[in-house]
């Protein structure tokens, strides 16, 4: 049986209702593959961080799949504490609460695939994953002359002992903006690469059925399948060669090599393999 949707409407909402109708009726075509996903949301035309409104939601009880989506972000955030440039008409910006809490350490991974999955279904261009949270197009000059169009980070909250919950937060350039001076030559937009509009509603819709799918699979086959997956939509995890920095600061060179199995990045050196679970990673 279909599972009814619900749009949450606090007063102050939104003023766009058009937005709205386009979100739900992409919504609905795709009931039957998101899962919960999307059976509950929330547009905002604005708001500070659509992740901060999903962990207040998730703390009032808000059930897994809720979302909460924005036009745009005054204090959007991206890894490692970075600011995620949100302007207003530009993006889509998009948290959900995940509450099987066992899937903690793969959300992330998950995550990735499912942007770049459901980018490609909605819009057929062909992104690529950036370890470990990115989503690049790749121009005739290869991954070095790649361009960001979309970030994914997911945030746990714990009681001090477990993971309660987790929110999974994503924002995907749709249209061209005026990006800040350091981002012009790294980050790119849908529309830009395609030369044509995009339908937001249907972006949004194949990316939550492919985190559905992607989540359904863990939980049914363990993390294999998404491994092989996520392996296949980030060719630069194999063979490319890197630097990060080591214990202590030191610079550390080596070549992809792949992904453990529990997602840490590999990377072969003069002494054997490293692995890699967080930090800075640069492609040299």
């Amino acid at each position: 049986m279909k599972t009814k949707e619900k749009i949450l409407r606090p007063s102050s909402l939104t003023s766009s209702p058009s937005i709205v109708r386009d979100i739900q009726a992409a919504l609905d075509a795709t009931a039957n593959e998101r899962g919960v996903f999307g059976t509950r949301f929330q547009y905002h035309d604005e708001a500070g961080s659509t992740n901060d409104l999903a962990m207040r939601a998730a703390e009032r009880g808000e059930p897994e799949g809720t979302v909460i989506v924005a036009g745009a972000q005054t204090a959007g955030r991206g890894r490692l504490g970075r600011t995620w440039f949100s302007p207003a008409g530009a993006g889509l910006y998009v948290s959900t609460i995940i509450r099987h809490v066992t899937l903690a350490p793969w959300i992330t991974l998950a995550g990735g695939v499912a942007v770049a999955e459901g980018i490609r279904a909605a819009t057929a261009l062909p992104v690529e994953i950036k370890w470990p949270n990115d989503v690049v197009t790749v121009g005739s000059a290869g991954f070095r002359a790649r361009r960001k169009l979309a970030g994914i980070l997911a945030e746990a909250v714990s009681d001090g002992q477990q993971v309660q919950h987790v929110v999974l937060g994503y924002g995907i350039n749709l249209l061209p903006a005026a990006f800040p001076p350091e981002l012009t030559d790294r980050a790119t937009s849908i529309e830009s690469e395609l030369g044509r509009t995009v339908d937001a509603g249907l972006v949004l819709a194949q990316t939550l059925v492919a985190l559905n799918r992607a989540l359904t699979e863990i939980e049914a086959g363990g993390p294999a399948a998404l491994l092989v997956r996520w392996l296949a939509l980030a060719p630069s995890a194999r063979g490319a060669r890197i630097e990060w920095d080591g214990p202590g600061g030191v610079t550390l060179t080596g070549v992809t090599a792949g992904l453990a199995p529990d997602g840490a990045l590999l990377a072969r050196t003069a002494t054997g393999i490293d692995r890699i679970l967080s930090g800075e990673i640069r492609w040299v």
